[in-house]
């Protein structure tokens, strides 16, 4: 009897030959971009440094696309974006120490968005690894350390013979459910020396796939389709998965309304009769979640955002889909379902059964004609004004990508995605710089359509650099700042918090002028014009900037009531 286990592969007379006559001149990093290209890896981020430089000089004798920008972290944003749009690992090519640390909070917000990110890193050479304290410039006593609490895997590299075989299996980590990001890092001396070792072809890194048991998705079912006010919860697991066809199919299905996180933004029709849009941060909607007496949460843990500051306490069941096991029941008991969204509702959906219920379309308008009403009582229409002229400027199949801003915050409850994976924030780690490199890394990953880039004036500082990344590769996207001369959200937080801010006022540049000394056009708008002035912007290829001079405000929270 043959089991598969015992099938080898067996090299044909060409790789025989080849790998026994391996090129010249090939050293451990050649051994590195062979294994990217052998997975099938077309374009790389970084930045170089004296540890890495083993890997740059390899780039040379590869077909992959280098990406190189200004600072570490914002390395880490593009690559963060360009895996989120392509569903791909996105490879980041780091350096020892500080430049390795540097990239850290963008690797945060990579494993809290569950983005896969593949950052290989160098080190200080092997004779100082293991506290051997040989005072190399950049050596940290355990620099991988840094780095286990923030990925989902650490793999470290001694050998150059251990090289394909690391990356391969950071590959598969990166890209098995739930997404994120991973760490590789190999030695200077390690990727600097000579090899002759065979080229590295086709590397086999298939992701392992996370199927829901069936003893709980026929529960679930049962549940759904005997349930009175079925609600659902999409977070940000049902637009990493692709499931939103088949999240829309359940729901139409059950008659069932769904509200979308921040994370879960465009996971279902904005105008969808069952749609309650995205206004979780809405005690009428936390309330009407909480009537539900089986609660399907997809794709999300019910985290702060998700839970109205975690305010929200539900009366009936909840169902729980949810790929990463520390999330799950990890904020209320459900019947918690570890699986990949996408396999658990199609599983969902090959067993519950239709429900018939006329009453829930008109319970979703009157949720959001209530939510309607509270925000127009505030005063609040140059905000909503802005946000509109966004979304109408912005074309409808052109992704977004948000930084920590008032302008972001409003966008997380009350803008139209459009449509999944279109809408993109730093809403998962909550860092500032996110916005310019994210887009740049979406305008990488697809050059077809403009990227939109929104920061306020204190988040675009920490990445007012890649300015010249956007021009040095005439990526076509347009970076919208609005300009209120501080870190308008803290100033609101302390304002209200404390009776008034300190630290929150910033001295600014002039960003047009700025801008405008990279080679890149800038043009400062009003709210009346902002539309305009967007659009086209957004119609002219090439980078751009945009800034809105504003004060604005969000709308009054209701977790504190």
């Amino acid at each position: 009897m043959t089991h598969d286990h015992d099938l080898v592969l067996r090299p044909t007379p060409a790789q025989t030959e080849a790998a026994l006559n391996p090129p010249d001149g090939r050293t451990g990093g050649d051994l590195v971009v062979e294994t990217l290209t052998g997975l099938g890896a077309t374009t790389v981020f970084g930045l170089p440094g004296q540890h890495a430089l083993g890997v740059f000089d390899a780039l040379r004798r590869s077909d992959l696309r280098y990406v190189g920008l200004r600072v570490e972290n914002n390395a880490g944003f593009a690559a963060d974006a360009y895996g989120r749009v392509t569903g791909e690992a996105a490879p980041l090519l780091l350096s020892a120490g500080p430049g390795a640390l540097t990239a850290l909070p963008a690797l945060q917000e990579a494993a809290a968005a569950s983005a896969p990110v593949l950052a290989i890193g160098s080190q200080v050479p092997t004779a100082g690894l293991g506290g051997g304290r040989r005072g190399y410039l950049h050596e940290l006593p355990d620099q991988a350390a840094s780095f286990r609490g923030v990925v989902k895997s650490v793999h470290t590299v001694r050998t150059a013979s251990q090289i394909p075989s690391a990356i391969t299996a950071a590959w598969q980590s990166a890209l098995t459910v739930p997404h994120g990001p991973v760490w590789v890092e190999i030695p200077q001396d390690v990727l600097d020396a000579p090899t002759a070792l065979p080229v590295v072809t086709a590397m086999d890194a298939t992701p392992d796939e996370l199927p829901p048991r069936p003893e709980l998705t026929a529960l679930a079912a049962h549940w759904l389709t005997h349930a009175e006010r079925p609600a659902i919860i999409a977070g940000g697991g049902v637009v990493r998965s692709d499931a939103s066809g088949k999240l829309r199919k359940l729901a139409e299905l059950l008659r069932a309304p769904v509200v979308t996180t921040p994370g879960g933004k465009g996971a279902f029709p904005w105008t969808h009769p069952l749609s309650l849009q995205s206004w979780l941060e809405d005690r009428h909607t936390t309330d009407f979640l909480e009537d539900a007496d089986v609660l399907l949460v997809v794709g999300s843990g019910l985290g702060e955002l998700s839970s109205n500051y975690h305010t929200f306490t539900p009366r009936g069941r909840i169902v729980q889909i949810e790929a990463d096991l520390g999330k799950l029941e990890s904020n209320h008991p459900a019947l918690g379902i570890h699986a990949d969204a996408r396999l658990a509702l199609q599983a969902l959906l090959e067993t519950v059964e239709p429900r018939e219920d006329a009453t829930a379309p008109e319970r979703v308008r009157t949720l959001l004609s209530k939510v309607a009403e509270r925000i127009a009582a505030q005063d609040l229409t140059l905000e909503q004004e802005v946000l509109a002229s966004v979304r109408r400027a912005l074309p409808d199949d052109a992704p977004s990508f948000w930084d920590m801003t008032i302008l972001a915050y409003w966008a997380w409850s009350a803008f139209d995605a459009k449509g999944p994976n279109q809408l993109h924030s730093a809403q998962g780690a909550g860092g500032l710089g996110y916005g310019l490199p994210a887009a740049l890394g979406a305008a990488v990953a697809d050059p077809t359509r403009p990227v939109l880039a929104v920061s306020g004036d204190g988040g675009a500082l920490y990445s007012v650099a890649e300015l010249a990344t956007a021009r040095q590769y005439d990526l076509d996207v347009t970076w919208l700042i609005v300009d209120d001369g501080g870190y308008g959200i803290l100033r609101q937080y302390m304002t209200d918090a404390y009776g008034e801010p300190i630290a929150t006022e910033l001295t600014g540049p002039d960003h047009v002028a700025l801008a405008e000394s990279f080679g890149v056009p800038g043009v400062r708008t009003t709210p009346e014009t902002l539309e305009r002035d967007l659009a086209a912007a957004l119609a002219t290829p090439g980078p751009s900037v945009v800034v809105l001079p504003a004060v604005l405000r969000m709308f009054a929270p209701t977790h504190l009531d």
